[in-house]
C-alpha cells in the first residue's frame, strides 16, 4: 500500500524518529540525543529542518542542571501525519469505490461529495472575490489544513503546508478532486489543483487570473 511505504519510510528516517517521539509530550534537544543516540549538533539540524517544514516548534523552557534547556512538541501540522481512525475508514470506502465504479463514474462521485460539502459554506447574497475566498481558506481550516493566500504575477492561490487528507491522497490522489470541487463551489471560478503528493502532501488550488 502506498500510504504505508510513504509513512513507514519517513517515521523510520532519524526526523520521523524525532516527529514520533515528540508525539503527545514535549523533548530538549538533551533528550532527544540520548534517545537516538546523536549529538546535539546533529539532533539541533533535524529540529531547523522541522521547524522550517512547520511540524515542530519551541515550545518554552525545562529546567536543566546548569541553565534551561529549549522544550520541542509537534505543530497541528506534525500531528496530521498520524494516522487517524477516519484516515483508514476514507481510504478503505475509496478502495471500494475503485472496485465497484469505473474511473470516470469514481470521479463524478468525488465532484458530488464537493459540491455537497460546499452548500453549507456558501454565503447567502452576493459577495465580492476575496470575501469568497476567504471562506474556501476557513473551510480548509476546519478540514486541517493550514492554507493561506499567494498572490503571484496576477494570479491567486490557496495553498496548505499541511494537507488535511494527507494519508488518503498518498493513495488516491484523486481525492484532490473533491477538494478542488469543493473550492470551486465556494468561490465560484473554476479553481485548479496543482497539490504535491510526495511524502508530505501540500495543497495548491489555483484560482483563474484576474
Amino acid at each position: 500500500m502506498k500510504s504505508a511505504k510513504l509513512s513507514k519510510r519517513f517515521f523510520e528516517s532519524t526526523r520521523g524518529r524525532i516527529v514520533s517521539y515528540l508525539r503527545g509530550s514535549q523533548g530538549t534537544v538533551n533528550d532527544l540525543a540520548a534517545h537516538l543516540d546523536l549529538t546535539d549538533n546533529a539532533v539541533r539540524a533535524h529540529l531547523a529542518t522541522l521547524e522550517r517544514d512547520g511540524l515542530v516548534k519551541q515550545s518554552g523552557l525545562q529546567k536543566g542542571s546548569r541553565k534551561p534547556h529549549f522544550a520541542y512538541e509537534l505543530t497541528a501540522e506534525g500531528e496530521s501525519l498520524f494516522p487517524k481512525a477516519y484516515d483508514a475508514l476514507l481510504n478503505q470506502f475509496i478502495r471500494v469505490l475503485k472496485q465497484r465504479l469505473s474511473p470516470k463514474a469514481l470521479l463524478e462521485a468525488l465532484h458530488a461529495v464537493g459540491r455537497s460539502l460546499a452548500v453549507d459554506k456558501k454565503k447567502p447574497g452576493k459577495q465580492k472575490l476575496d470575501e469568497r475566498v476567504q471562506t474556501a481558506i476557513r473551510t480548509l481550516e476546519e478540514l486541517g489544513g493550514s492554507p493561506r493566500l499567494e498572490e503571484k504575477d496576477h494570479q491567486i492561490s490557496i495553498t496548505s503546508r499541511s494537507c488535511p487528507l494527507a494519508s488518503v491522497v498518498a493513495e488516491h490522489p484523486e481525492t484532490c478532486q473533491m477538494v478542488e470541487t469543493l473550492i470551486s463551489e465556494i468561490v465560484d471560478a473554476k479553481v485548479v489543483e496543482e497539490c504535491d503528493r510526495n511524502e508530505t502532501p501540500k495543497c495548491r488550488f489555483v484560482l483563474p487570473a484576474h
